[in-house]
């Protein structure tokens, strides 16, 4: 292999102009620098997540086919459940009004009362009143906990064009850049990066464990560069630069559709790295797996103005990623590690913009790759990888001849209201902003729309360092005319 891929690794850091904050820091400062959204009160615990019960109770064949072609690890019985609890849950609501309606009548006619017997009556009728209602609320507090338990557990709809299966089935929307070249064993990113003394996997074994790596010099300089170009086209695109929290709490990252712990595996395992506190009344910390959770809950409990919308952010954050259960091929090298730098687009954006907020994210990762130089393909991916949160994913594949496949190097994902229901994001319609039926989209019953709706927020990977790196080394390297000498 020829040392001039150091030179081009190097060239591409130099490349980068590290004045584009200037250049388009303006373009990308809408959030939050427009009018105040509406926060509720700071609190440490956010509202228990809206989910729409009337919706899931009206479209239950639906949900029902739905989850099957999603692999969903739904229980049996869990949406025929969902029936009889909301049925249960509008039954006790009524009678608990009627009886709140009945103590509110009685207090208005001991006002007016005067004989002390009639009085003592009245008041021992308003002392049972008290009891009922009391045990009503109890009652309608624990069917609403199990209704929200049974909810949460259902999967977010499906586009209709979503193909059926698992990722094999996935389509091949696009693809870019030149053929793929011959898969080779020589083009190995593990024996190249030890080669030119830029990656060392043994030290990060020795410090951490397997899956941890140090890069070095060039390699270094080139995630910084990766970092810094990847980001400039965000902004260039309208985007709102933010470094984000790599800690968050457990509860944001269900929220957002991440499972800290995997609890239908056997034994049960965790797939996010976990914080230890010496205080049990604390909220349970992880460290993120993506950027798109601390972004995710960066929204949460607040309610926008339509006008304002679409919000557009970037993040840059550390992933953190137990990777439980990974084996073969997959964990070697640089493809599948426990911690890497991510760059994460987020869009939040009124329920009928999602579909083409979705485009355009796809539009700004391919110009992204495209730029990179190296071959690759957008998949549109099928019900069984779609996960708990997404409505419609895609894939970026970038040709990885050492590893001799197409390996993901990002995604996109449009999660519809799914996230948030859940973080409480919401949007004030404007007053030219007809009062429409709720789209198909979110198959939702035929109830006029509110006017404070749910949002839809999406999230797209910009850049996720190891792996564009691994195709960068891989589809870069050049080899004498031996083919297996270092030059």
């Amino acid at each position: 292999m020829s040392s001039s891929l150091l030179p081009s690794l190097s060239h591409c850091c130099q490349r980068q102009h590290f004045n584009f904050v200037l250049q388009h820091g303006p373009k990308g400062s809408r959030f939050l620098s427009v009018k105040t959204p509406e926060v509720h009160p700071v609190t440490t615990v956010l509202p228990k997540p809206r989910l729409d019960y009337r919706a899931i109770s009206e479209s239950i064949v639906y949900k029902s086919h739905n989850a099957f072609n999603r692999k969903a690890p739904l229980p049996i019985g869990a949406l025929q459940s969902v029936v009889r609890h909301y049925d249960e849950q509008k039954r006790l609501s009524s009678k608990l009004s009627m009886k709140r309606h009945s103590r509110s009548n009685l207090g208005e006619k001991m006002r007016k009362i005067k004989d002390p017997i009639e009085k003592q009556a009245v008041l021992e009728e308003a002392k049972l009143l008290k009891v009922e209602v009391t045990d009503l609320e109890q009652q309608l507090m624990t069917v609403e906990d199990i209704l929200l338990g049974l909810a949460l557990q259902i999967p977010n709809d499906t586009h209709p064009d979503v193909p059926l299966g698992p990722e094999e089935a996935a389509v091949v929307l696009s693809t870019h850049g030149s053929n793929p070249i011959a898969a080779s064993g020589n083009r190995d990113h593990m024996s190249i990066g030890r080669a030119l003394g830029i990656l060392d996997f043994e030290a990060g074994a020795t410090v951490t464990g397997s899956s941890w790596y140090y890069l070095l010099g060039e390699a270094a300089l080139l995630e910084m560069a990766l970092t810094n170009y990847a980001l400039s086209i965000a902004l260039k695109h309208g985007f709102r630069f933010v470094t984000t929290p790599d800690v968050v709490r457990a509860d944001i990252a269900l929220r957002c559709g991440f499972q800290p712990r995997d609890q239908n595996a056997d034994p049960p395992v965790s797939q996010m790295y976990h914080i230890a506190s010496s205080h049990p009344s604390h909220p349970e910390l992880v460290l993120s797996g993506t950027a798109e959770i601390p972004l995710g809950g960066m929204f949460a409990n607040q309610i926008f103005t339509e006008q304002n919308l679409p919000l557009k952010v970037v993040g840059l954050g550390r992933s953190f990623r137990a990777e439980a259960g990974a084996r073969g091929a997959d964990t070697r090298g640089l493809y599948r590690v426990h911690q890497f730098s991510k760059l994460e687009l987020f869009v939040v954006c009124s329920e009928d913009a999602s579909d083409q907020a979705m485009e355009e994210l796809r539009s700004v990762q391919t110009e992204i790759f495209e730029g990179l130089n190296f071959p690759f393909r957008v998949l549109d991916m099928p019900t069984e990888e779609l996960g708990a949160s997404a409505y419609r994913k895609y894939d970026m594949e970038a040709w990885m001849p050492g590893r001799g496949s197409w390996g993901e190097i990002s995604s996109t994902s449009n999660c519809t209201d799914y996230q948030a229901r859940r973080l409480h994001i919401r949007y004030r319609r404007s007053s030219a902003t007809p009062k429409h039926t709720l789209p198909s989209s979110s198959f939702t019953s035929t109830q006029s729309a509110p006017a404070i709706p749910f949002a839809h927020t999406l999230n797209g990977t910009a850049a996720a360092i190891p792996r564009l790196i691994v195709a960068l080394i891989e589809n870069g390297a050049t080899f004498d005319e031996a083919g297996n000498q270092w030059a």
